[in-house]
């Protein structure tokens, strides 16, 4: 594997030399009681006066550890099974309780209490338990060495919650067997922190325990807890059988003729497992898995983009413990992997190390073809075989090492790349993060004759090539600053992850400095800025950008921001069958001005709008333009049942006095819960591109429409065991086709049960 020339890189070791603890605390006892808890959020049960009392006193956001608002009493206690925690949640008018009966994970404004647990003691993963007023859940993973929060993971837990005459009460059970913790040892030593939000004017978050913003990690300050005595997950075994029936029609739609619809009937069984091996190594496997979108994925503008767009995973196989495969670089994107037939994932921690496997066929094979200035998507219609190994290796709390490889092949076609990383956590403000991969790919050589530029290029039948990554971060109360180099030769690929740049090379150096407050007026104010330049390995300048931004937290839970860009940037390539940037090319200097303002006037209604209006890069046609974009958002819950939530994207560009295209985007979904189990929602996508043949070259279609529609009910007893009834369809419109007309439509019904053993 070539060695990273940076010096630095190989100074990181020499770092990493004394073992210790950064954090230390001393523990709480958590009483064991005797079982049978009804979790009904009365609270009658005589176990909970054995509880342990943990009062949620400091009001950590906005405020520095000053005393909460309102008071609230959380009591904790175990049964060797279970993890019970209860809340009286106490309120000085309960008709401002904010709370909707929303789908899982949907209730992140609303008044909730949360339970944050690190099982394993050691500030790297933390569990997230968040239950609303009305007992809606919502759970996720939150990371500190990514400093990441995801709610894909789902775990199966209980909790009810009831709005009384005082506030709110909430009763949860946490079977222990959902967790993942170091059964070996006689008694359990982990980290807790019971959260309460309450949003009113600002959106307080209030703690059991002090939160200093001096330091960074916040899963470090949280209290230790000691207990739960030879407390064992068990080999858990869970069966999920489903059944996938539906009917897909689809048609030619013609000027003059439509054609006669062709139907597709499907009736697909699927079987997923889940078993946990040993206490700390879990199996996850499914066989002809239904992978079909229960709900779409949120609209986006994709007019004078010139790098593939992101979009996020929603498939529960590959979201379970998706955690266990992060690394410093994006290299897992399994939005890649489409339809495979099986899949197998392998997850683990046993003491200081963890480990993961993840591995599926294809029944095609899709990836980014990557460049400098441009991005494509390619496609091989031929099976694939697609597979991920991580491993990661604590040393101690400051340092951890990690290797990754991600492997794809079929026919002639394959993309492996091997790589190790690593974190030094220098301080409890400092760290050091890299990176270093290897990478060896070949592509078929029909391939090229699908695409022309810079993609067609970019293909070949032997590359190998390098990419790395090194950053330095500092993080203290009011002060944050970093320092990023990232690099990708010429030939480097990585199919399996969201990488839609090679041959660059960029560094990025940035600070912030905020300033706190307890007034009416604001109560965070931030300025921040950053500096990057991009070059191609041949040394040749892509891009180079300085921006500055103002954001304020005030009143009504607001946020306002304001954002200058500066940024000279190369347009298309003036002979594209040549990759040399230099004298072939164009440097174009974009000058924009972007403003944010969100907004959460009155209880249930949430307004956002984004805009951006400046000079902008008509990337087609080679030329500056003047753009403009604005993009609001509205969601407003008319009662606890139902919601519109309403997104506009208004995307325009003129050059030569003349306009080249203007995009309208349009997200509109309508909701009704009936209950915290099930809900009805109708999805309502709709585009309107218009593009001006005598202002762009080659030809363009003067106006296109489309409108996707999706109405979907689901009943769900915990995330596995479920039912869904949909319908979707599609329409549109060209230069032919006057109206909107469908050109497919379809019905489906899923039925899911989990079985745990």
């Amino acid at each position: 594997m070539p060695v990273l020339k940076s010096p630095l890189f190989a100074s990181l070791l020499l770092l990493a030399g004394a073992p210790g603890t950064l954090f230390a605390a001393e523990a709480l006892s958590i009483p064991r009681v005797a079982p049978a808890i009804v979790i009904d959020a009365d609270l009658n049960e005589p176990q909970w006066q054995q509880a342990r009392e943990m009062p949620i006193i400091y009001d950590t956001k906005p405020g520095e550890n000053t005393p909460a608002p309102v008071r609230t009493m959380a009591r904790v206690m175990e049964d060797g099974e279970y993890f019970y925690i209860s809340f009286v949640a106490e309120d000085p008018d309960p008709s401002q309780i904010r709370a909707y009966y929303r789908d899982r994970d949907k209730m992140w404004d609303d008044d909730s209490v949360g339970i944050k647990l690190d099982t394993y003691n050691d500030n790297k993963l933390a569990y997230q338990f968040f239950i609303n007023a009305l007992g809606v859940q919502g759970d996720a993973i939150e990371n500190e060495i990514t400093k990441m929060e995801s709610d894909a993971w789902d775990g199966i837990w209980q909790s009810a919650g009831k709005i009384t005459a005082t506030g709110y009460q909430i009763e949860v059970a946490i079977p222990l067997r959902l967790l993942n913790f170091n059964d070996r040892l006689d008694m359990q030593r982990w980290k807790l922190e019971l959260l309460r939000f309450y949003p009113r004017d600002v959106r307080h978050r209030l703690s059991t325990n002090k939160i200093e913003r001096e330091n960074p990690c916040w899963i470090c300050q949280m209290q230790t807890i000691e207990g739960f005595n030879g407390a064992r997950q068990g080999n858990h075994f869970t069966l999920v059988p489903s059944l996938v029936m539906g009917v897909e029609q689809q048609r030619e739609v013609q000027p003059q003729h439509n054609s006669d619809w062709k139907s597709e009937r499907n009736i697909e069984p699927s079987l997923d497992l889940k078993w946990g091996i040993t206490p700390d190594i879990s199996l996850n496997a499914t066989l002809n898995p239904d992978f079909s979108q229960i709900e779409a994925d949120e609209a986006q503008v994709s007019m004078n983009d010139t790098f593939a767009l992101f979009f996020d995973e929603k498939r529960p196989f590959f979201l379970d413990n998706a955690d266990y495969f992060s690394s410093p670089l994006d290299l897992v994107y399994t939005r890649n992997v489409s339809s495979p037939d099986a899949g197998l994932k392998l997850t683990g921690r046993v003491d200081q190390q963890s480990f993961a496997i993840f591995a599926a066929n294809d029944k095609d094979t899709t990836f980014i073809l990557p460049g400098n200035i441009s991005s494509d998507v390619g496609y091989i219609d031929a099976k694939s075989d697609n597979a991920v190994l991580r491993y990661r290796f604590d040393l101690d709390p400051k340092l951890s090492l990690g290797w990754i490889s991600t492997l794809r092949s079929s026919e002639d076609y394959h993309n492996y790349v091997h790589g190790v990383d690593l974190k030094y956590q220098a301080t409890a403000q400092d760290k050091v993060i890299a990176q270093l991969l290897h990478s060896d790919s070949a592509y078929p050589q029909a391939l090229a004759a699908q695409f022309a530029g810079e993609a067609k290029l970019r293909l070949g039948d032997d590359l190998s090539g390098v990419g790395q990554y090194l950053a330095y971060e500092h993080e203290s109360r009011s002060f944050a600053w970093y320092s990023r180099y990232l690099g990708y030769s010429a030939e480097f690929r990585a199919d399996m992850g969201y990488m839609p740049q090679t041959d660059w090379t960029k560094q990025v150096h940035g600070a912030s400095y905020q300033w706190f407050s307890d007034t009416l007026w604001w109560n965070n104010i931030e300025l921040r800025g950053d500096w990057d330049i991009s070059h191609s390995q041949a040394g040749e300048l892509l891009e180079k950008e300085a921006e500055a931004e103002l954001i304020v937290h005030g009143p009504l839970q607001s946020e306002v921001s304001l954002m200058l860009t500066e940024r000279d940037r190369v347009g298309s390539r003036l002979d594209g069958s040549r990759l040399v940037v230099d004298a072939n090319t164009q440097l174009f200097t974009e000058q924009t001005i972007g403003t944010f303002a969100l907004v959460q006037p009155w209880s249930g209604v949430y307004i956002e709008v984004e805009t951006e209006v400046g000079d902008k890069l008509d990337f087609r046609n080679n030329r500056l333009g003047e753009g403009l974009e604005i993009a609001p958002e509205i969601r407003w819950n008319a009662n606890i049942h139902a919601q519109v939530a309403l997104r506009h994207t208004y995307r325009t560009l003129d050059a030569d006095n003349a306009e080249v295209f203007t995009a309208n985007l349009t997200d509109l979904r309508l909701s009704y819960q009936f209950s915290v189990r099930s809900f009805v929602r109708l999805a309502l996508i709709y585009s309107d591109i218009t593009q001006n043949p005598l202002n762009n070259q080659g030809v363009v279609t003067e106006r296109e429409k489309n409108l996707g529609t999706q109405l979907l009910y689901s009943y769900k007893l915990n995330p596995q065991t479920l039912f869904f009834a949909g319908y979707s369809d599609h329409a549109y419109s060209d230069d032919e086709i006057q109206q909107l007309t469908r050109d497919d439509r379809s019905v489906f019904l899923k039925f899911s049960y989990a079985w745990m053993l």
